[in-house]
């Protein structure tokens, strides 16, 4: 045994084993998700160029968006470079407050997405029921400081997690299986009482989820009611079509999220393998179809593109 089971210690380090299970095809596992990585920076820092250099994008719908495609490019880019060389070089080991501290941004950044998820149902809200007062309400000072809100609600909220951490003592193996430090994946290896940092840590996710949520389907009830008051059919398309990127955006990270949350504070049956999968895909997957949903369903971003892509082909 490379630990001992039974003495306590504040350990300098853990070891990620990555994907239980499946440790002989890591190497053909980093593939899929170099990919997917590689396609997430590409598409969002895209986003965040057609943004910058068109000035009739400097508008609160795409500075909320601007704030999504910087969050969805962080947040894979906390777990890519160690899981690679978990995957290529066996090079598990990760410092206790490097752990730590990828725990932090990990959520704190997931809290983050919600928030700004929240504050883009708000612009729709405001765009469809309200047109009239839209510039007034959602001024460039207004967007600046639902920006800092949402900063300081995910500083706030997140930071006693790892807080909370610190003051566990360890008294069984160092390995993690997973392939980068979440929460409760390192709470698991304490001894001692640990309800704790279980009960803050389901707070935090059940209050941010259920706040979100509820003002997120609060905010497209009264959309929904709005456009289907307007007296033609195309009136009612166009305006649904102003919310259907971001739906779809929505739909991408809050369902593998549920789904990542449920089974694995309940589903004991499901192999760990899955849920390490299931935790991955919750990161990095909606990172990368944000931008093709948006560029897709959002012409004013899918003609910018089209036209610089066409003025390089011309000049080369």
């Amino acid at each position: 045994m490379l630990f001992s089971a039974s003495s306590h210690f504040s350990p300098s380090s853990f070891f990620l084993l990555g994907v239980p299970g499946l440790e002989k095809i890591h190497v053909w596992l980093s593939i899929p998700f170099c990919f997917i990585y590689i396609m997430a920076i590409l598409g969002n820092a895209t986003l965040l160029w057609v943004i910058w250099v068109e000035s009739s994008l400097h508008k609160p719908m795409y500075l909320f968006l601007s704030m999504l495609a910087l969050t969805d490019m962080a947040m894979p880019t906390c777990i890519l470079p160690k899981m690679l060389s978990i995957f290529w070089i066996g090079a598990q080991e990760i410092a206790y407050a490097a752990c730590l501290l990828q725990m932090f941004l990990l959520h704190a950044l997931s809290v983050m997405e919600s928030g700004t998820l929240t504050a883009m149902a708000y612009d729709r809200y405001v765009a469809i029921c309200s047109p009239l007062s839209y510039t007034s309400l959602l001024t460039a000072n207004t967007v600046v400081k639902l920006g800092i809100v949402i900063f300081v609600r995910a500083l706030v909220g997140v930071l006693p997690a790892p807080l909370l951490a610190m003051r566990l003592s360890f008294c069984r193996s160092r390995l993690i299986s997973h392939t980068y430090c979440e929460h409760m994946a390192v709470v698991k290896l304490a001894c001692g009482d640990t309800r704790l940092n279980s009960l803050y840590g389901l707070i935090v996710i059940v209050i941010v989820a259920v706040a979100d949520l509820s003002f997120i389907f609060i905010s497209y009830g009264l959309i929904l009611r709005a456009v289907f008051r307007l007296p033609s059919l195309e009136a009612r398309h166009k305006a649904l079509g102003t919310c259907g990127a971001h739906v779809g955006v929505i739909f991408m990270f809050y369902a593998p999220a549920v789904f990542s949350f449920l089974t694995h504070r309940f589903g004991h049956s499901v192999p760990r393998h899955i849920h390490v999968f299931l935790a991955n895909i919750y990161l990095m997957v909606p990172a990368m179809l944000n931008p093709i949903v948006y560029g897709a369903k959002t012409k004013e971003i899918r003609d910018h593109v089209l036209k610089a892509l066409h003025l390089r082909k011309s000049t080369s």
